[in-house]
């Protein structure tokens, strides 16, 4: 089963090993490939935005389970991910490999002192990395300008960090354009890469309770966690819907 659908949404059945392996085969084509990392806050706003969904479903390459919410759902609908894949972890290992291979980078996103932070980062820990743009996330222009902005840049990696689905509409326009870069929206993961924010200890990672040290180092998080319970209500529902169906 090459895909695993969660309310709407397609996700790749693919383990991070094998992600890595069909993201280096394309970039070494020269392909245009959008990535999107999704959790059940993406899933939750795409079942209320038509927009974001078509967006998911016609214009993404690849959608990764990132939220152990999304892997415990397909679980729960008897089609079982191997595994979680965050955005981080891709964005952390893609950024090594930009170093290795000399690759030029687009960063857009986050707050001014975040970008120059992460800015900073590379130059120190990243030397060969051609970052061809790095800008913060407060821009006016329009979408369609941001992206010819980027494209002109001739970049092989492109990071959004501008929340959803902002990010994911930047990134569509550019994919449609047929830019040659690998492309994925990246949350608030300049933030942590940066040292800005502190990413859960690995116990609470292991034990998938990074929602949990997030919400308690973050208690403003508190609305948006509210989520996570409707996700499960509607999953659950979904399921119910299905065994109906069979009936």
């Amino acid at each position: 089963m090459d895909k695993v659908n969660v309310l709407g949404v397609n996700f790749d059945n693919k383990t991070f090993k094998q992600f890595q392996n069909e993201f280096v085969n394309r970039m070494n084509n020269h392909l245009s490939t959008f990535v999107v990392t999704a959790n059940p806050e993406i899933v939750m706003a795409a079942n209320e935005n038509p927009e974001f969904m078509k967006i998911l479903k016609e214009d993404a390459d690849y959608i990764t389970a990132d939220g152990i919410g999304i892997v415990k759902a397909a679980k729960m609908l008897k089609k079982p991910l191997p595994e979680r894949v965050t955005g981080y972890d891709l964005f952390t290992w893609l950024m090594k490999l930009a170093n290795e291979r000399g690759l030029r980078v687009f960063l857009i996103g986050a707050k001014p002192a975040v970008i120059h932070a992460v800015q900073a980062k590379i130059a120190k820990e990243y030397p060969d990395i051609q970052l061809v743009g790095a800008e913060n996330g407060y821009f006016t222009e329009d979408l369609d300008l941001v992206a010819r902005r980027i494209q002109r840049t001739q970049p092989d990696l492109v990071f959004a960090a501008l929340g959803f689905p902002k990010q994911e509409k930047l990134l569509s326009i550019l994919r449609k354009n047929a830019t040659p870069a690998l492309m994925m929206g990246v949350g608030g993961s300049f933030d942590v890469f940066s040292g800005q924010v502190r990413r859960a200890p690995e116990a609470f990672q292991k034990s998938h309770l990074e929602w949990f040290y997030r919400l308690i180092t973050n208690p403003t998080r508190f609305k948006r966690m509210m989520v996570l319970p409707q996700f499960v209500v509607k999953v659950k529902q979904s399921q119910f819907k299905k065994k109906r169906g069979k009936k």
